[in-house]
């Protein structure tokens, strides 16, 4: 195994925005072949209850992007009220960049050639801590295997949730059935650009604890 390859792939994957190519067409073999890739991830209890629906029709396509867009105006708002990070943040112009690519995002995403909009079998709203970790832990792993078989094959994505605000409208205009929970929206796209690199981060002492919280390894 190539582990420079890999860590490369692993340390460069994450939303890609602004860098979708909205002229060029996806061919549905490469989805396809994506998607049977993310079904070898792990799902709990084998269940394998994920669903995944890809979504090309341009007036469905549209009728999401406005119930996205209709979400994001509340998101922009409640994020220009927030307490923002202060100078010398590594995070802080990375932030910045972020919000202003959502917001292309929000405006572009019906041009956008497909979504793939992730489901799994169950409701997670009335269920306790573990069902919660079961069904999200059953459909997350497949979503970013496909967000990382999609970038080695030369198509962005990004982890989107705003449509989530909206969710019974979406299951309807795609009849999603009831007992049904979506997961994520991922607007694919090919990407512009080669120079993917990795995030800035804060150190990794700050979030790893050893054998119990807040002990640092010496």
């Amino acid at each position: 195994m190539d582990l420079a390859t890999v860590d490369h792939l692993l340390t460069t994957t994450r939303s890609v925005r602004k860098r979708l190519d909205l002229k060029r067409p996806v061919d549905p073999a490469v989805i396809t072949r994506c998607l049977e890739i993310a079904l070898q991830a792990p799902t709990g209890s084998n269940t394998q209850g994920w669903h995944f629906l890809v979504v090309t029709d341009a007036a469905k396509r549209k009728a999401i992007a406005d119930l996205y867009r209709r979400a994001f105006e509340g998101y922009r708002n409640m994020n220009q009220t927030a307490p923002q990070l202060q100078e010398g943040d590594p995070r802080r112009e990375q932030t910045l960049r972020i919000v202003d690519s959502a917001g292309y995002l929000a405006e572009h995403l019906h041009e956008v050639p497909v979504f793939i909009i992730a489901c799994v079998e169950g409701r997670v709203e009335n269920a306790g801590v573990i069902a919660q970790a079961s069904i999200y832990g059953s459909i997350l792993p497949s979503v970013w295997s496909l967000m990382l078989a999609l970038r080695s094959r030369g198509l962005g994505s990004a982890w989107t949730t705003l449509h989530l605000f909206s969710e019974p409208e979406t299951a309807k205009i795609l009849g999603i059935p009831d007992g049904i929970t979506q997961a994520a929206l991922l607007p694919v796209a090919y990407y512009t650009g080669t120079d993917f690199k990795p995030a800035k981060r804060l150190p990794l002492e700050n979030f790893v604890h050893w054998e119990s919280w807040g002990k640092r390894k010496r």
